[in-house]
């Protein structure tokens, strides 16, 4: 994967229940899902992760996920990396409580917690 439209065409395909989840979430602020907005698609799947958070949903569901996500980082182009850090993992565990944040932080890839530090210069717990 090179470009971010890949890199959301790739995941649409293999994560089909999260991303009908997050489309829902990116229609509510964007109207439509499309190539168009793909990157800020990821910061939809963001929230919907933060909601499955506070729902007590378990991180072994979404523990493949993290996975892509971070073999993408480590392999994928620049572009794909920056589509990570900034509308993803920047917008993860937004308002969850720490008690619900704490199971996926500490299963999260060492790469996308060093990302979220960096921004928020803290962890979420």
């Amino acid at each position: 994967m090179n470009t971010v439209e890949e890199f959301y065409i790739e995941f649409r395909r293999r994560f089909s229940e999260i991303t009908e989840k997050a489309d829902i979430e990116h229609i509510r602020i964007w109207d439509t899902v499309s190539l168009d907005t793909c990157y800020c698609w990821f910061e939809s799947l963001a929230n919907t992760l933060n909601s499955e958070m506070e729902s007590s949903v378990p991180f072994s569901n979404y523990k493949e996920l993290f996975e892509f996500i971070r073999k993408a980082d480590a392999i994928g182009s620049k572009e794909i990396s920056d589509c990570i850090d900034v509308s993803f993992v920047e917008n993860l565990f937004w308002k969850v409580a720490p008690n619900k944040a704490s199971p996926y932080w500490n299963e999260m890839p060492a790469k996308l917690k060093a990302y979220y530090q960096g921004f928020h210069h803290c962890d979420p717990l």
